[in-house]
């Protein structure tokens, strides 16, 4: 069972601290984490520590960051042979707070993932093809993202697009068409129907403006009040997993690592989302980003 992942890798510098600082303050930290991040990575660890063959299709910088982000990915057992490093660049990294509730804050900055275009998903057509299940986020140009989505529907994979981070001025149309699947979060969520979705109604006022956009299936990620599943014929709500959270950064990309590993292995989606949704609580006990997986 073949998963692509299109997308970001970053190096995350991850700060602990019993509070969050406020503008033009300094608190004091506990610890620090540096780690493999970038929601393309994150998904493609989640995904290959569950099994299964994983393919990274993305671009780091020529630093040292570069380094520690092929030694990651190759201990979580990603297959980076589509991975390239971009002349001149850097790779991308994240500044992260995360405080003692398990909130974070997050800085990205984007680097080589900036730099991948549409030759990258050429270049990984074959790879493409053979995918059951394609992963895709909002951390590298979309026009590069697209054309790989577009090999991937063709040849009768699954398309799931994490909607993250939300851009300002919203997706492009034709990604709601493009994608089987999208996963946006709560404030993703509202930031693309403005609609916050906190109870039933209001998650599934939220999923309808999505549907009415071309999106096929739409999981709303509620965090601790679980998730909103809204698909043909199929409306229902599943709560979260009781867990004691100590870090949520990168809770989502694990979501998407499950769902990815177990469409790709037949489940139908109402099974998918409920192991999606225990891969992405159970994330939520470790500290790190793809560490959490």
């Amino acid at each position: 069972m073949s998963i692509a992942v299109f997308g970001s890798i970053n190096v995350d510098i991850t700060a602990y601290s019993r509070r969050l600082p406020r503008p033009g303050e300094t608190v004091h930290g506990d610890s620090y984490l540096i780690g493999l991040g970038g929601k393309g990575a994150n998904q493609a660890a989640a995904s290959a520590r569950l099994g299964g063959e994983v393919h990274l299709i993305g671009r780091t910088g020529q630093d040292v960051f570069a380094n520690t982000a092929s030694d990651e990915l190759a201990k979580y057992g990603v297959k980076t042979a589509l991975v390239e490093q971009a002349d001149g660049q850097s790779t991308g990294i994240a500044i992260i707070g995360v405080d003692a509730n398990g909130e974070n804050v997050i800085t990205v900055i984007g680097g080589a993932n900036l730099s991948l275009s549409e030759g990258e998903a050429e270049n990984a057509r074959d790879v493409l093809i053979a995918a059951r299940v394609l992963l895709l986020q909002n951390e590298v140009p979309w026009p590069a993202a697209q054309a790989a989505a577009r090999i991937t529907r063709k040849a009768g994979g699954t398309v799931i697009l994490d909607p993250a981070p939300a851009p300002v001025q919203g997706l492009p149309p034709e990604a709601y068409a493009l994608a089987h699947i999208l996963t946006p979060n709560e404030s993703e969520t509202e930031a693309l129907t403005q609609i916050r979705p906190e109870n039933t109604e209001s998650c599934q006022a939220a999923a309808l403006v999505l549907h009415q956009r071309g999106a096929e299936t739409v999981i709303l990620k509620l965090g601790a009040k679980g998730l909103f599943l809204s698909a043909p014929g199929t409306q229902l709500h599943m709560p979260a997993f009781a867990v004691a959270a100590i870090d949520t950064v990168a809770a989502g990309d694990c979501f998407n690592g499950g769902l990815a590993h177990a469409l790709s292995g037949g489940a139908d989606l109402a099974t998918a989302a409920r192991f999606a949704a225990a891969c992405g609580a159970l994330s939520t006990t470790r500290r790190g980003a793809a560490q959490s997986a």
